[in-house]
């Protein structure tokens, strides 16, 4: 199949069905796994044209919408922590998509700036991993993985697994529960880093919330069982927003291809779309450790991979 704005020929199940399998393991730590279907474009579908960036946010919108109505189904959606994201990253992406447009439309340069981000964002997972666990985060998410596994079987019968009490929203502080522990937040803190990383994830194409799960982990040490509903529903909105800003300007610049291809984008968010109910379904049932390395994982990879085919070319 012909995909004209983007410029290729595809099977059309392959979109749905890469998609799907992103989806559910990045979902599982709040990540839609836009910033991998993003190299996957780019590199193996040689997708290269700003447009992407937006057939990336399409497919955000497409996808998400399912493994956030999970989250709040199970009451692990911070609702404070949402409404902070969303306030920081969606002017972030729209600085973002135009600073793609105008500075970094050579797909060599965006695959640099790629690289580093992703590059920066994996070493910091990591060593957040090996450094010994804040022990009110330790408690917490072992003792939650430990009750799902008891009541693996009753909670389908009715038996309410551990949500979260928001305690404090203010413009000074954001303050929530956790399964007994207490995590609390500077509100200017955390919407400067959303801000930050909108800013990031407007220029790559992937929706100002995609890649702030890592950072809330690393930096702010909340748990990734409470953080992965916020940050998904603020990619969905930055998305929106973004998909809007990127067809809004296509006028501007007739010479670049820079409105999304629509049909690529819903094919992906298809697969999205159930890879992410599935991936937010199975979360609880995974270790947080597992998780974060296997966010690490493919963060590290995407990196070295983008570093390598710029230096090699």
């Amino acid at each position: 199949m012909y995909f004209p704005v983007a410029g290729i020929e595809v099977n059309p199940f392959i979109p749905p069905l890469v998609a799907f399998v992103v989806s559910f393991f990045t979902s599982m730590g709040g990540v839609s796994g836009a910033f991998l279907l993003m190299p996957f474009q780019v590199s193996f579908l040689g997708y290269t044209s700003p447009s992407v960036s937006a057939t990336n946010q399409l497919f955000n919108i497409v996808a998400i919408p399912s493994g956030v109505l999970r989250y709040i189904r199970e009451g692990r959606m911070v609702w404070p922590l949402t409404v902070v994201v969303i306030a920081g990253t969606l002017p972030g992406v729209l600085v973002g998509a135009i600073i793609r447009v105008k500075w970094l439309p050579d797909p060599a340069a965006f695959k640099l700036f790629a690289s580093t981000v992703l590059l920066w964002i994996g070493i910091k997972l990591v060593l957040n991993i090996f450094r010994k666990d804040k022990s009110r985060n330790k408690d917490a998410e072992e003792k939650f993985q430990q009750l799902v596994k008891d009541h693996s079987s009753k909670s389908e019968e009715g038996v309410k697994l551990p949500t979260v009490r928001v305690l404090k929203f203010s413009t000074t502080r954001v303050s929530y529960e956790f399964y007994g522990e207490v995590y609390d937040c500077s509100t200017i803190g955390l919407m400067s880093l959303s801000l930050i990383v909108g800013v990031v994830g407007g220029i790559y194409g992937i929706g100002g919330g995609s890649i702030i799960a890592p950072f809330f982990v690393t930096i702010f040490g909340l748990p990734v069982y409470t953080v992965a509903g916020a940050a998904l529903m603020g990619t969905f909105v930055t998305s929106v927003a973004g998909v809007i800003f990127y067809q809004a300007i296509a006028p501007l610049y007739p010479n670049m291809v820079i409105a999304p291809d629509w049909m690529l984008g819903i094919l992906f968010g298809i697969g999205g779309m159930a890879g992410m109910y599935l991936g937010a379904r199975c979360q609880k049932f995974f270790p947080a450790k597992s998780i974060k390395w296997m966010l690490a994982a493919v963060i590290l990879f995407t990196a070295c991979k983008y570093i390598s085919e710029f230096f090699l070319k």
